[in-house]
């Protein structure tokens, strides 16, 4: 059994009751400080950082993502999140639509969903064959050591989230017309499917939870903790420092000299509120 597996069947961890959204706030404020350290000495060293979000749905990768990318650069923080593959993508080798997406130098790039498609929802949906699955697990360890070997700092994070929450999150999409748009054919039918995917989780990290590319799991029923869980955790497995900074301070504003309001009438936005 991996260290993984035993954290999720042994975890001395206690539930806990829901944190303030002051505490929530400032801790957020604190580790986003943090993450822009991070990002500063990803452009300086020119590191490249791969980070993997899967999980049921409903159990808040999307959220999870926006927390951590909320006060970053776009530029340095790259989010992919793949389509359905083309026809000409189904006939490639399986990696190969993925690998184009990993980072260069001075990047991160966060996955939400993954390569591990396979192992998840094409294997539960039948969109894959036994054997695809099989070889993919196989083949998935010796991927990722190469990936790694090539100087990526590859994060798997797999986002645990109770049948009991995960109905309440699904039935909260259906009544909010904000959401609405979340909730597919495809997730009312993972969401009947709860064993499948179990089982898909189960075989999926037992064979891809390795030394050298882990799988973290994160309890994630409270969305709060399991953000500043989850960025806490991100930033101690990533080896930056603080990159020095030259001091800043507003110049001072140039002469207005012959310049003169426009005459052209602007069309303003309507101030409703």
């Amino acid at each position: 059994m991996s260290e993984t597996q035993k954290e999720m069947k042994n975890s001395d961890s206690k539930p806990v009751g829901k944190l303030g959204n002051k505490a929530y706030l400032k801790e957020l404020c604190r580790l986003h400080v943090e993450l822009v350290k991070m990002q500063e000495w990803v452009v300086q060293s020119g590191a490249k950082i791969c980070i993997v979000f899967e999980g049921r749905d409903g159990a808040g990768k999307g959220g999870m993502i926006k927390a951590i990318t909320d006060r970053v650069s776009p530029r340095i923080f790259r989010v992919i999140a793949l389509p359905a593959p083309t026809d000409r993508e189904k006939s490639q080798m399986y990696m190969q639509r993925y690998l184009p997406h990993l980072p260069a130098a001075g990047e991160v790039v966060i996955f939400d969903r993954s390569w591990y498609n396979r192992a998840g929802v094409e294997r539960v949906m039948g969109f894959c064959t036994d054997r695809q699955v099989q070889e993919f697990l196989f083949a998935t360890p010796l991927v990722e050591r190469a990936v790694i070997d090539s100087g990526v700092i590859l994060l798997k994070y797999w986002l645990e989230v109770s049948a009991k929450e995960q109905t309440r999150r699904l039935e909260a999409r259906i009544h909010d017309e904000r959401k609405i748009w979340k909730l597919s054919p495809m997730d009312l039918e993972s969401y009947r499917r709860w064993y499948d995917y179990s089982r898909a989780r189960d075989d999926m990290i037992g064979m891809t939870d390795t030394e050298f590319s882990p799988w973290y799991v994160a309890r994630a029923d409270n969305k709060k903790r399991a953000h500043l869980n989850v960025i806490s955790h991100l930033l101690s497995k990533v080896p930056y420092v603080a990159v020095p900074r030259t001091k800043v301070s507003l110049p001072q504003r140039q002469n207005a000299g012959a310049y003169r309001e426009s005459e052209h009438r602007f069309r303003y936005v309507p101030e409703k509120f």
